[in-house]
């Protein structure tokens, strides 16, 4: 059965028919107001319905950056759309000129999805998965199966805390795990980094035009591919945290793979290799246990949009 998955970003919305084994036959694109709700409704459901005209559909999987509820039609809450327990589903369902069903999904759980059942996870059971953007977000797999919690709101590990008292968070409380280990965190490390450390921090500043606010993810992301030292550092600590924070779900989960994707996740061993050291360092009983497995993701930017898809497949 050929499905449609719907990826909403920030400033474009991904629509893709995706097949059984996760590829991708057709997709639109197209851009999104993510201060206009009804036009986000509105550009789904003509996306879909010109897919639908020249493919049969039997099913759509939207993937919403939210919290997503356990009925998988409404989104309760996002923190970059103004969806309030929003009818997401029954909103974009309306416009269609088939009547298909339509699931919603948290997009890194639909992500998460994509790497288990096509990418980096296809061998194993048991899977957490990290996505590294604006913020992070998580999805977990056990024993092969998603887990959304009781309220549809599982799996948000970015909101962890792990440092008490720590830098403030937008979702209102302190030392969250994405404060230090996300695209902003990272911007915002080399910002200071570039202040408290001019010798260290001149190749960075001069890209930036002489101004740190001009500092952003991909001008650190040349820079430490060029071999600057303070660059690297800042990814070297943004990979220091996210192992950290590994550590401590894998105390609770026990998972076999942590699969790492997002836009930050790009930049491949700039975090992977610190990512892994901070992760057995922080092991409890690292000596006598089976370690965990670190690996970047696989599906790139049309994760959520193949993982949604194969969800609503289910």
């Amino acid at each position: 059965m050929l499905t449609i998955g719907v990826d909403i970003g920030g400033t474009k919305i991904a629509t893709g028919v995706v097949d059984e084994t996760g590829k991708i036959l057709d997709q639109i694109r197209t851009p999104t107001d993510a201060n206009d709700p009804a036009s986000i409704d509105r550009a789904i459901a003509a996306s879909c319905n010109a897919l639908m005209s020249r493919y049969d559909i039997g099913a759509i999987g939207i993937a919403a950056a939210g919290f997503v509820n356990s009925d998988r039609a409404t989104v309760s809450f996002a923190p970059n759309i103004g969806w309030r327990n929003y009818p997401l589903a029954e909103n974009v369902k309306a416009l269609l000129a088939n009547d298909v069903p339509i699931v919603i999904e948290n997009d890194a759980n639909a992500a998460g999805w994509a790497e288990f059942k096509f990418g980096a996870g296809r061998e194993v059971t048991d899977m957490l998965m990290l996505t590294v953007g604006t913020g992070l977000g998580g999805a977990i797999i056990i024993d092969g199966r998603l887990v959304r919690g009781k309220f549809g709101a599982g799996a948000e590990v970015g909101h962890m805390q792990i440092v008490p008292h720590g830098h403030s968070c937008g979702c209102g409380h302190e030392g969250c795990w994405e404060q230090y280990a996300s695209g902003s965190a990272l911007t915002k490390h080399a910002r200071r980094a570039v202040v408290s450390r001019p010798d260290l921090g001149a190749a960075l500043l001069e890209a930036a035009g002489g101004d740190p606010d001009n500092i952003t993810g991909p001008l650190i992301t040349k820079t430490a591919e060029a071999g600057d030292p303070l660059a690297i550092k800042v990814f070297d600590e943004l990979g220091h945290w996210l192992g950290h924070g590994a550590a401590s779900v894998t105390a609770l989960l026990d998972s076999e793979l942590i699969v790492i994707g997002g836009g930050v996740a790009e930049t491949g061993d700039l975090i992977l290799q610190s990512a892994r050291t901070a992760f057995k360092n922080r092991l409890s009983a690292f000596a006598h246990r089976p370690v965990a497995q670190i690996e970047l993701a696989q599906q790139g930017n049309d994760a959520g949009m193949i993982g949604a898809a194969d969800l609503a497949r289910q």
